[in-house]
């Protein structure tokens, strides 16, 4: 039977060895068989590149992926290759090839042999590539990551709003858009630019249901990720940070204290990020300590933890962080450190950037403190931030988060959600949180002086509690669908329809305190993992197996994964297959894997029925890490001399924020530096000694108080220089 004769169902068995897809997947990919253009909004481990690989597979010529990610175009093609005899199924075309090897990547595309090909958004805008594209068959484009069209995305990317354009050039092909992540607004943005608005829309549910959400305060951060990674011996995870450093002091803490652990972020070079990249897939190493650099490029089905030790910019950031973890339907473990601090600092970031940036900047920033702060059920809350509705007792993995799991006294609301209405009503909607709030707590700040809140009839109404109180209820009424949010505004709070009559005819309600981050209980729950189903493993042939898996993984440098995943090592363990027929039945078993990968594994459980006689039917000590840097005996040696900082930071390849970071740490630990050679020129002895007795007096460790304090009078850099040479005359 050749391809164009198959039916969906039968190309699925035999490309990939699964019997049944996955929620939408088969109606995706018969839309695309009949040409028609589509777009998919599928969560992370739902599924979305089988609704283009499998047509691609089935269609004659080649079709196109738009991946944003060098390192995801590797995982996708020896994802693909894996499941094939031939490597020239899949290719991608990018600047990581040598010129012979992209010569090769044509000729099999020209010949017909390449059914996928992956390209960067960058690859399309070539003249040379733009040229050998409209030299053959193309059956369709496929825009992976369609978010990044987007400004209201979370990884927005100019040049993906020239794809459509590009395509056109090219050929006139069907477009299969395709994110994990997007709002209502940014779904509207990606269909507009794509010129899809009459695509067939797919949205598979948000609801991760194996994953286990959970948000603590950020107190004793790295010992506790220590003691959850010890916890956790042998199993896969990831920990985000937003600096570089903070991956660096992480990474090294994990490695002292006997964890499989490494760091990974932008300033690595190309070889030394795929290396590392590699070392993970392939189990090599157990955790990644990443900024987020790592995002896009991982696609490994048993990562079992992901930890933000800072929370990320944005929801859909989170979201698709953690929905790294549980891509197999197993156990998933997703812990946020969060302190209001961390977001103070992400604000200071948008400063300097265009009006209209920030302010989406800051609405994004919002919905993330909401999350973090929420004591209401964390799915529901994420689904209602992507357009689901949520049974918070009933639905599928209702209690896997820490406020279900412990959750908080619910009282009736009727009166403050009324009130919170009312004063919305009165100000014509035409105000954000901060204003509503502002108005009931008597805040008399610029916005409220300037728009008379200080003359509502609200005026101080609910002075009683604080703004963190009020938030917690407009946050409710946001999920309950008795207030909206206006986008297009930055987060004016609207009535709808259902608020309306709530003010008109109002009922009780249910709501919670919001937690208290300065007092937050630490939960230590799991989500239950999955157990195998149609018998009982044999936890021996598992661990053979996987041993096997590994050994040819090594054997082709693949991560093990590529070779079966663990889906297909628990069914074997459970059901002994001996023949290739029987090996074709397990999940995830297709005939092009079974010829490649198949005898070794048929033989070892030959081998073991046979021997066996199987008949077939107190808390963790935490080690500090030193905190010496690697550079340091460079940056003493040229203190000593004298020479300009920006001088030394250009020798050591760092910017002069590192820079700066790496002599605080430096004195931190306990060595003494002399940097009067620059403080002279900038600080005279009054401003030193002002300076002096601040530190004396604050007990904050960092110099976020000291800018608090002298901003308007010092510049950042002259505070944290007077604050090294305090440490140094005082302190060592």
């Amino acid at each position: 039977m050749n391809t164009a004769e198959m039916t969906p169902s039968v190309a699925l068995s035999r490309f990939f060895g699964f019997n049944e897809f996955k929620g939408e997947q088969e109606e995706v990919v018969e839309c695309v068989l009949r040409g028609q253009d589509s777009f998919v909004i599928m969560p992370t481990g739902g599924g979305k590149s089988m609704c283009y690989q499998l047509p691609a597979l089935m269609l004659e010529g080649t079709a196109i992926v738009v991946s944003p990610l060098i390192a995801l175009m590797k995982n996708q093609v020896d994802a693909i290759r894996g499941h094939h005899e031939e490597d020239s199924i899949a290719h991608f075309l990018n600047s990581s090839l040598s010129k012979a090897d992209a010569m090769q990547v044509r000729e099999d595309v020209s010949t017909g042999l390449t059914k996928l090909l992956y390209v960067a958004p960058e690859s399309l805008t070539k003249e040379d590539n733009i040229n050998f594209l409209k030299s053959i068959r193309i059956s369709f484009v496929a825009v992976d990551e369609a978010h990044c069209i987007s400004e209201w995305g979370h990884d927005f990317r100019p040049e993906y709003r020239r794809i459509r354009a590009i395509v056109k050039q090219i050929a006139d092909v069907p477009i299969i858009a395709l994110t994990a992540t997007a709002t209502p607004k940014v779904q509207t943005d990606i269909q507009k630019n794509l010129e899809m608005k009459d695509a067939m829309l797919f949205k598979a549910s948000f609801n991760r249901e194996n994953l286990f959400y959970e948000v603590r305060a950020k107190k004793d951060a790295m010992k506790q990720i220590v003691r959850h990674a010890k916890k956790h011996a042998g199993k896969s995870g990831i920990i985000y940070c937003l600096s570089r450093k903070k991956v660096e002091e992480i990474a090294e803490l994990l490695q002292v204290n006997g964890i499989k652990a490494l760091g990974y972020h932008a300033g690595m070079d190309a070889h030394q990020r795929s290396s590392i990249q590699d070392q993970f897939l392939m189990q090599d190493v157990d955790i990644i300590v990443a900024t987020i650099a790592f995002g896009m490029g991982i696609d490994k089905p048993d990562v079992r933890f992901v930890i933000h030790y800072d929370m990320p910019k944005s929801l859909e950031s989170y979201y698709q962080e953690t929905g790294r973890a549980g891509r197999d339907g197993g156990e998933g473990h997703c812990i946020a450190f969060y302190s209001h601090r961390d977001i103070e600092k992400l604000e200071k970031f948008l400063h300097g950037k265009p009006l209209a940036e920030q302010e989406i900047g800051h609405q994004l920033l919002q919905e993330v403190m909401a999350y973090a702060e929420t004591s209401m059920s964390r799915r529901k809350f994420l689904l209602h931030y992507f357009g689901e509705e949520f049974d918070e007792l009933n639905g599928p993995g209702a209690m896997n988060c820490d406020n279900m799991a412990n959750p908080p006294k619910m009282r009736d609301g009727q009166e403050e959600v009324h009130l919170i209405l009312s004063l919305i009503l009165e100000h014509k909607q035409n105000f954000r949180s901060p204003f509503i709030t502002g108005v009931l707590c008597g805040e008399e700040n610029r916005e409220i002086q300037d728009y008379k809140g200080t003359e509502s009839s609200f005026w101080k109404r609910g002075e009683d509690h604080k703004p963190r109180h009020w938030n917690g209820i407009i946050r409710q009424s946001l999920v309950l669908g008795l207030i909206r949010k206006e986008i297009e505004t930055y987060g004016t709070l609207k009535i709808t329809d259902r608020g309306m009559d709530f003010l008109t005819n109002p009922k009780p309600v249910l709501v919670a305190e919001e937690r208290d981050f300065s007092d937050v209980d630490v939960l230590d729950s799991m989500s239950q993992t999955r157990s195998g189903e149609g018998g009982a493993l044999d936890a021996k042939l598992k661990s053979l197996l996987t041993s096997l898996r590994k050994e040819l993984a090594d054997e082709e440098s693949l991560p093990p994964y590529v070779i079966l995943q663990d889906l297909s090592l628990d069914e074997m363990a459970i059901h002994y297959p001996i023949t290739e027929d029987e090996l074709l039945r397990i999940s995830g078993v297709g005939s092009g894997k079974a010829k490649k990968y198949g005898v070794p594994f048929l033989e070892l459980i030959q081998a073991y029925v046979t021997e066996e006689g199987i008949e077939r039917d107190s808390d963790l000590l935490v080690r500090s890490s030193s905190s010496r840097s690697a550079n340091k005996v460079h940056i003493i040696q040229r203190i000593d001399r004298k020479i300009d900082l920006g001088d030394i930071a250009r020798d050591l390849n760092m910017s002069r924020e590192d820079l700066m970071n790496e002599i605080e740490g430096i004195v931190s630990a306990g060595t003494r530096v002399n940097l009067d050679y620059i403080l002279d020129n900038t600080l005279d002895d009054d401003s030193l000694e002002e300076l002096f007795d601040f530190l004396r007096d604050s007990e904050d460790e960092g110099v976020e108080a000291l800018v608090e304090e002298y901003g308007d009078v010092y510049s950042e850099e002259e505070m944290r220089l007077a604050r090294i040479k305090f440490l140094s005359e005082y302190a060592n």
